[in-house]
């Protein structure tokens, strides 16, 4: 099966290489031909001089231009190969008016954390996509991160939690090392210990079958240290600061 990539920025380059492993032929074509074939050439995979010729070859078409140019990329091209488009904020009944309401249409949202094949990633249908085919496109996602088939009303609380929480997790990552700095710890040598016990931390919950708020159970002995840390992250507004900021998220995302 040949999977068309149209264009061929940070995220499409994540994707190509975690379907390395797989059967797929790829197939890509940017705005810049010559650039393009240098990539392609890094990829292992054949590049195309022309969106066109791209949509003439392929059985899937992967959408991986910048939202503000889809609607001029989509205008010069006739499809008639089911589509995944990770354009952010381009909902399926969107891209059915610019290419075809007749086609097969899959929406997902990656996450930044593509780029080591680790991301978490949204997906949805239109009524034309039956489940084979929806299979099918969780067999892409899968190759590079993990995948969650959530409702497109949804996208922008994903968007939220998974796209832009990151950020969140670095600034909290980021003020935890910096307290080890105001303790004495050597700034690299904080950032060191937080990111192991972050990552840690975020493993013992995948793996287990405790939640996060058992887990914090079994860390704080009664009259403890942690115990008295947690009551003073809450008496500053941890948790609604969280709350509030994740609100501030969704309220953006759906003003674009």
């Amino acid at each position: 099966m040949k999977i068309g990539f149209i264009g061929l920025g940070k995220m499409a380059t994540a994707i190509i290489k975690g379907l390395e492993k797989t059967d797929f032929e790829i197939l890509v074509a940017g705005r810049d031909p010559e650039k393009t074939a240098r990539q392609a050439q890094e990829l292992g995979v054949r590049a195309l001089a022309q969106h066109s010729e791209l949509v003439t070859q392929a059985d899937l078409i992967v959408l991986a231009v910048k939202p503000q140019v889809l609607p001029s990329v989509l205008d010069k091209l006739t499809f008639h190969q089911p589509i995944m488009s990770m354009a952010a904020g381009v909902s399926l009944e969107c891209l059915a008016e610019l290419t075809d309401p007749s086609l097969p249409l899959i929406r997902i949202m990656p996450n930044i954390n593509a780029q080591i094949l680790q991301s978490t990633t949204a997906i949805c249908r239109n009524q034309q996509v039956d489940d084979q085919l929806l299979d099918l496109a969780k067999t892409i996602t899968n190759s590079f991160g993990s995948t969650f088939e959530i409702a497109e009303k949804d996208f922008d609380s994903f968007t939220a939690l998974a796209g832009s929480s990151p950020a969140y997790i670095y600034l909290f990552m980021e003020a935890l090392a910096l307290a080890g700095v105001k303790h004495g710890l050597p700034k690299n040598r904080a950032v060191d210990i937080v990111t192991q016990t972050v990552l840690a931390s975020a493993q013992n919950l995948s793996q287990g079958q405790d939640s996060p708020h058992d887990l914090m159970d079994k860390i704080s002995s009664p009259g403890g240290t942690t115990i008295a840390g947690l009551a003073d992250l809450e008496k500053t507004g941890l948790t609604a600061s969280v709350i509030s900021g994740i609100d501030a998220t969704i309220a953006r995302a759906k003003e674009l």
